[in-house]
């Protein structure tokens, strides 16, 4: 099967089986209305021919209506849509189970971007020496987040789980009875979950996947890399944010923040145990049972038990290091590959198992530190707030105390000084790894980063064993970003605290807010910019620095293909570590199965070294390639900032999409958008919901706009040969307009063409329908490609099969939304039904399309 083309093994092993599955589940009754599941074929056809007959959605749910509804009531109509919506739901979520049983096959698990395709190209170049000394410095790290994008509750993920094996194993009976259980288990909560909701769902996959994933590659590494039995470098780290997020999110309180370190901390003590019981099962030898018997018994105490532990993971490894050493000297090694692994995952994941981060905005910090100022007054100079930003720095350097929440009024500044105070509680209970760092989200200045390690210090951490952690989000921001880190290094003080930090600075770059500020092209290539001038101001100062992206879910995120993005940084970008936030489906996508998991993250280490150790200089911009970047992000940048200063863009997606929809599904914990105005601001919207909410119009705009405009402009200005000549050399350039296309792929404008004879909005939606038409002919002009990711064929595959899946979902959406639209202010309970319609859309959409948000 591994020998057929990758485009045929997924046809035969997913496609051809969601077929035959789905018309099993299309028989089973799971509502009141029996006929549902002979309905919707017969909808989805309709839906089908009525777009390429250039229909609406309202025509097309018409008739449908008139020729198989005829004599049914209002009522049965509309409740008729919601059993669609229901049973298209659970479609997608049979098409996840089979995508994902099929994983191994589809993928080569072996070939290029593995480990053993690492290993072996490694011994074909001659360049094992190099291999064996860039992974005992490589970390990887993928932190996991909060973001509201993933809506499949814990039940339905095992079911997910279950429904896997059961097609791997082609047990029709066992498919049968979960798609039933499927079809009787809810998708979605009344109430909204809390941040420790969040952090459960999130946890199952570091119990259930990552504790796997990680110890077998760590163990393949240390078992069949030659020369590597000293390998200490704990090659893979699993960050965390649910509990520790605070940037917007006024339901993270410090409680939380600390039992979500507990929760992590039982969890992880949950697996070992489990492991123990195992190894107890087969090390019965003599000298050898008790000592494993006394382990098994401290983990099993250790689940429940809170506060600070009589032991640490250095203890736990040199328990088993002493075990093993009697079972190779005195029984034979047998059984020590298994004590071994073991070993290996403590050094991995120690007793806290995943790094929670800390993170709030820097204008709570502006708020906070006023408060801070007129209550500690004592510990800085009496003129604080009249000397100029080199003297403020200087007394922010030297100021420290040991302030608690319950030294302060302002509730605010009690959160934010609980959190900091967390970090010092979270690290004397489950160690310094398990939480770290602060990060500073819109930090604009030095003294944004100054005043986040100043408020550690009076939080009485003089010497904090912290990561102070910028986040640059904005393209002016990233413009800045250097100069705000040469002052930063250029501090005596600071400078002291990076030293006792091993010479290392964390510096976060946020791709979400980035791309919604400046467009696609303008915030990618910006971020790569400053991560050359980062790494070259922190090399001068003997520094370095350690890049953690925000990469969403889609493009327009700064996500898409992963491993293609950082095999192409160039030797100009510190790149010992990669590390990236992975949030809603694609935790679920890349890292839901056992397989998934570890592919992705053997991709991930292959792209370092693909760059670090093969393609370094080669990925280097010429001065004349990164000219012709340079225009081409100025052009996409001017003709993007004109879309979203353009009078329609607001009222547009307030109006005509579902953006006041997300705040209505009680999938996330924090609110919707910043800010209690009532009124829509730019500056308030979130990135996952205007991301999202272009997607659901299938219009995907932040992925693409401006793109087009920009090679047009190149080609008007006579310099398409000097575009053409990036896109054939710069892996970079390639890899973002590969992304792109996955953008393009994912549109359909078809669905929404009836805005075009929108009275208010008709002008506004061609523009945008002329900038996809421009970016998709100029894309594939430039690639040389017949269609739209030709060069990924099982991918675009797979997007199609799920597009196909929702279309009557979109469709019966839209209907809703024109609906809605229609009844301008009136407040009724029509009105409603169709904003239920509307909300539970949602779900379905967003799913299937696994990288939406």
């Amino acid at each position: 099967m591994a020998r057929l083309p990758k485009l045929q093994r997924f046809e035969n092993e997913v496609a051809s089986k969601y077929h035959i599955f789905n018309g099993i589940f299309m028989t089973l009754p799971f509502d009141n209305i029996s006929n549902t599941g002979g309905l919707l074929p017969l909808f989805h056809t309709i839906c089908k021919q009525g777009f390429e007959l250039k229909k609406n959605p309202t025509e097309i749910v018409e008739y449908f209506y008139d020729r198989y509804m005829r004599d049914t009531t209002k009522e049965e109509k509309e409740q008729l849509l919601f059993s669609f919506i229901q049973y298209i739901e659970r479609q997608v979520v049979l098409f996840d189970a089979i995508e994902d049983a099929a994983f191994a096959t589809v993928q080569n698990l072996d070939g290029r971007g593995t480990l053993r395709g690492i290993k072996e190209e490694a011994v074909e170049h001659k360049k094992e020496a190099e291999l064996i000394q860039y992974l005992k410095e490589l970390k990887i790290k993928p932190v996991l987040t909060a973001h509201p994008t993933q809506f499949y509750p814990g039940s339905v993920l095992g079911i997910i789980n279950d429904l896997s094996a059961a097609v791997t194993r082609n047990d029709i009976m066992e498919v049968k009875l979960l798609l039933s259980q499927l079809g009787k288990t809810p998708f979605f909560k009344k109430e909204k979950p809390t941040p420790f909701d969040e952090a459960t769902s999130l946890v199952w996959y570091l119990e259930n996947v990552f504790y796997y994933a990680m110890g077998n590659i760590y163990d393949y590494i240390k078992i069949n890399f030659p020369d590597n039995q000293d390998f200490e470098n704990a090659l893979i780290e699993v960050g965390f944010w649910p509990g520790g997020d605070r940037d917007g999110n006024p339901f993270v309180t410090t409680d939380i923040t600390l039992n979500v370190a507990q929760k992590l901390r039982s969890t992880i003590f949950k697996n070992y145990y489990r492991d123990l019981r195992k190894l107890g099962r087969r090390l019965t030898f003599k000298g050898v049972e008790q000592p494993l018997k006394k382990l098994e018994l401290q983990c099993y105490e250790a689940i429940t038990t809170e506060g600070v532990l009589d032991f640490t993971a250095a203890d736990l490894q040199k328990e088993l290091e002493d075990i093993k050493k009697t079972v190779v000297e005195r029984h034979n090694g047998l059984f020590a590959a298994d004590l071994q692994s073991l070993i290996n995952k403590i050094q991995l994941f120690g007793i806290h198992f995943s790094a929670l981060d800390i993170r709030q905005d820097s204008s709570i910090h502006d708020q906070v530190f006023d408060e801070l100022f007129a209550f500690a007054k004592a510990k800085f100079p009496n003129n604080y707030q009249d000397l100029s930003e080199p003297e403020q720095l200087e007394a922010l350097a030297i100021v420290s105390g040991d302030l608690t929440e319950d030294d302060l009024d302002d509730d605010y500044t009690k959160r934010t000084i609980g959190s900091i105070r967390a970090i010092k509680t979270i690290q004397e209970r489950n160690g310094e790894r398990a939480c770290h760092r602060y990060i500073i989200s819109n930090t604009q200045t030095i003294l944004h980063i100054m005043e986040a390690y100043a408020m550690l210090k009076l939080c009485g951490m003089h010497h904090p064993a912290v990561d102070v952690v910028p986040l640059f989000e904005t393209v002016p921001d990233l413009v800045h970003a250097p100069d705000v880190m040469r002052k930063l290094y250029g501090n005596k003080e600071y400078r002291a605290h990076l030293t006792r930090r091993g010479d290392q600075q964390h510096i976060m770059l946020g791709f979400s807010d980035g791309t919604k500020d400046g467009g696609y092209l303008m915030a990618n290539w910006s971020i790569y910019k400053a991560k050359e001038a980062l790494t070259a101001v922190s090399r001068e100062f003997g520094i370095e620095v350690i890049f953690f992206d925000g990469r969403g879910g889609p493009p327009a995120r700064g996500g898409g293909q992963t491993h293609q993005f950082y095999a192409s940084m160039g030797s100009k970008i510190e790149s010992k570590q990669i590390q990236l936030t992975v949030q809603g489906q694609t935790i679920s996508s890349k890292f839901g199965t056992l397989e998934s998991c570890q592919y992705n993250l053997e991709q991930l280490l292959s792209s370092g070294v693909s760059n670090a150790i093969y393609n370094s200089e080669e990925n280097d911009f010429t001065a004349e390639e990164a000219a012709t970047m340079d225009a081409l992000a100025d052009y996409s940048y001017e003709t993007y900032m004109a879309f979203k200063q353009h009078p329609k863009f607001l009222p547009y997606l307030e109006n005509m999409s579902t953006l006041k929809y997300y705040a209505m599904t009680n999938i996330g914990s924090r609110p919707s958008k910043r800010g209690s105005s009532s009124e829509l601001k730019f500056k308030d919207l979130r990135a996952i919901p205007f991301v999202g909410s272009w997607s659901q119009l299938k219009q995907n705009v932040p992925g693409f706009y401006g793109v087009g405009t920009a090679l047009e402009k190149m080609k008007e200005a006579g310099k398409w040969s000097e575009v053409e000549a990036l896109y054939k050399h710069s892996k970079f350039f390639r890899t973002l307009l590969d992304n792109s296309m996955m953008s393009l792929t994912k549109s359909f404008f078809g669905l929404t063409a009836y805005m075009q004879d929108d009275e208010e909005y008709g002008a506004f939606w061609t523009l945008i329908h002329d900038e996809y038409k421009r970016t998709k002919a100029l894309m594939l002009e430039l690639s040389g490609m017949k269609e739209l990711m030709e060069n990924e064929p099982a991918g675009k595959a797979s997007i199609l099969a799920r597009e196909n899946i929702v279309l009557p979902l979109l469709t019966i959406q839209q209907f809703a939304l024109k609906r809605i639209q229609e009844m301008g202010q009136e407040d009724s309970e029509d009105r409603k039904i169709y904003e239920r319609l509307v909300t539970r859309s949602l779900y379905g959409n967003i799913n299937a399309s696994r990288n939406s948000a």
